[in-house]
């Protein structure tokens, strides 16, 4: 059986109360300042952050392996131009572009 006599003093209990109060006077504060609106937007909006600059952190890897990827189909080991790839790529390039202008072209008449 448990020992329910207590051998605190009245002045002992009333401290231990006193610090109870101020225990819980700090969390109600903690807890005010926890679900106050500004402190919930501000969460949110460095959750959204957060996610953001991990996305964009992975997009940006994506796009450099994507990058050396197709540089290296145009490039070789030394860093010199493979032509026997660019030069048909540029062909392309160039005949879609006098496509385009013809098009602008016929559009504006």
């Amino acid at each position: 059986m448990a020992d329910t006599s207590d051998t605190r003093t009245p002045a002992e209990i009333e401290a231990d109360i006193r610090r109870r109060r101020e225990v819980l006077a700090e969390t109600l504060d903690e807890i005010g300042v926890r679900v106050h609106p500004k402190t919930i937007v501000g969460d949110a909006k460095a959750k959204v952050a957060a996610n953001i600059d991990h996305t964009v952190g992975r997009a940006y890897v994506q796009v450099n392996r994507v990058v050396s990827e197709v540089r290296a189909q145009f490039v070789d080991e030394r860093g010199a131009p493979r032509l026997e790839r660019v030069v048909p790529v540029a062909l392309v390039a160039a005949g879609l572009v006098g496509l385009l202008a013809l098009g602008v072209r016929r559009r504006g008449r």
